[in-house]
C-alpha cells in the first residue's frame, strides 16, 4: 500500500508519519496489521510505501500543477489530507480570507488531480477542527453538525472545513472517490511551532507561560475570561485515530474522536503553572475574545465504531509538551 501523507512537516504531520514508518519494514518473523477496510489484513509481503508533501518540501498544494505532480508521480493508494493554513484566533480572523481561499483550493486541486489523473480508487481521509461545529453548541454531536453558523471568532477556518465536506462529498458522488472525514477537538503535545500565533491554543499557552517565567514576571495573562470549556486532543491520539480510520472504506459524514470531557481554559492555565513551575499569578485579560463557551465532542459514535480507543491523559500529556518546548525556546 502506498501512502501519500500531504502537509507531512506540519505538526500533526510529523507525528503522523513517525506512527506511519513503523509499518514501513517486515522481516518476516511477526505479523504486521495496518488497519483496513474491510478488516484489518496482514501486511507481510506488503508493508506500506510511505511519501510526505508540504510547502517546506516544495510542493504548493495551492499550485494545482505541483499537485496534479505530486500525486501522479507517487501513485498513492492512499491520501492523509492535513495539508492546512490555520493559526490562533487572532491570525485567522486578520488572515480570514487568505485562511478560507488556501484552504478550499488546495482541497480543490488535491480532488480535481485524483479525477484527471483516474486515480478514482485513491482513498483520502482527513480530519475536520471542532470549531466548524456551530458557535453556540456545548456537547457536540455529529447529527447537529451543520445546524447553526461557526462561531465569529473561527469563522474562516471552521467554514472552509465545512466546504472540505462538501467537495468530498461531491467528488463521491459523481466519480466515486472514497473520503473518511474525521472531527477532532483542539490538538495540543510535542512537535508544534514555537511561535504563540502559528500554533494551538493550548501550546500557545504553554509558550507564553515559559517566556514569562524566563522573564521572571509576576503574573500570567490568560487572554479572555478562562471559562470557555475546551476538550484537547493529544498529537498522539490524533495520529492514532488517523491510522485507525482507514478500516473504513467510506465514511463521508464525519465522526467525532472526541471523549465528551473537557477542562476550562482556566484549569488548564493552572496545569501548565504546575507543569512549568510559574511561580507568578495567572491574571485574565476580558478584552480579548473568548470565542465559543463549550466545545466538547459527543464521542458516542466513536465507542461504537473504534474498539476500547483510549485517551491520553490530558495532565500528563501537558507535562510533556512543556519538557518538549522548554528545550525549544
Amino acid at each position: 500500500m502506498k501512502v501519500l501523507v500531504l502537509g507531512s512537516t506540519g505538526f500533526i504531520g510529523k507525528n503522523l508519519v513517525s506512527r506511519l514508518e513503523n509499518f514501513t519494514e517486515w522481516n518476516g518473523d511477526i505479523g504486521h496489521v495496518f488497519p483496513a477496510w474491510p478488516d484489518h489484513h496482514f501486511l507481510s509481503d506488503a508493508p506500506l510505501i510511505l511519501s510526505g508533501a508540504s510547502l517546506s518540501t516544495g510542493v504548493d498544494l495551492r499550485d494545482y500543477s505541483q499537485a496534479r505532480d505530486c500525486i501522479e508521480s507517487f501513485d498513492p493508494d492512499l491520501i492523509y489530507n492535513l495539508a492546512s493554513h490555520g493559526g490562533s484566533l487572532h491570525y485567522v480572523k486578520e488572515k480570514a480570507a487568505d485562511v478560507i481561499g488556501d484552504n478550499i483550493q488546495m482541497t480543490i486541486n488535491i480532488y480535481r488531480a485524483l479525477r484527471e489523473t483516474n486515480k478514482l480508487d485513491t482513498k483520502i481521509i482527513q480530519p475536520f477542527s471542532n470549531c466548524s461545529y456551530p458557535g453556540e453548541s456545548s456537547i457536540q454531536n455529529e447529527s447537529g453538525w451543520l445546524n447553526g453558523d461557526v462561531h465569529e471568532s473561527i469563522f474562516s477556518f471552521g467554514n472552509s472545513k465545512r466546504t472540505i465536506y462538501y467537495i468530498s462529498k461531491c467528488y463521491n458522488m459523481q466519480y466515486g472517490i472514497n473520503t473518511v472525514n474525521l472531527l477532532l477537538p483542539n490538538t495540543y503535545g510535542p512537535g508544534d511551532s514555537t511561535d504563540p500565533n502559528h500554533t494551538h491554543a493550548l501550546n500557545g499557552m504553554i509558550i507564553r507561560m515559559l517566556q514569562a517565567k524566563k522573564a521572571g514576571d509576576s503574573e500570567f495573562v490568560v487572554w479572555g475570561t478562562g471559562t470557555p470549556v475546551r476538550e484537547w486532543c493529544y498529537v498522539d491520539d490524533f495520529s492514532k485515530a488517523m491510522v485507525l480510520s482507514n478500516k473504513f472504506e467510506n465514511m463521508i459524514e464525519p465522526i467525532n474522536i472526541g471523549q465528551t470531557k473537557g477542562y476550562s481554559i482556566a484549569e488548564s492555565a493552572y496545569l501548565i503553572k504546575d507543569a512549568c513551575g510559574f511561580e507568578g499569578d495567572i491574571k485574565f485579560d476580558t478584552k480579548y475574545p473568548d470565542g465559543a463557551a463549550t466545545k466538547i465532542l459527543d464521542g458516542g459514535r466513536l465507542r461504537e465504531n473504534f474498539n476500547n480507543f483510549q485517551f491520553y491523559d490530558h495532565q500528563q500529556g501537558i507535562i510533556n509538551t512543556v519538557k518538549y518546548y522548554e528545550d525549544k525556546l
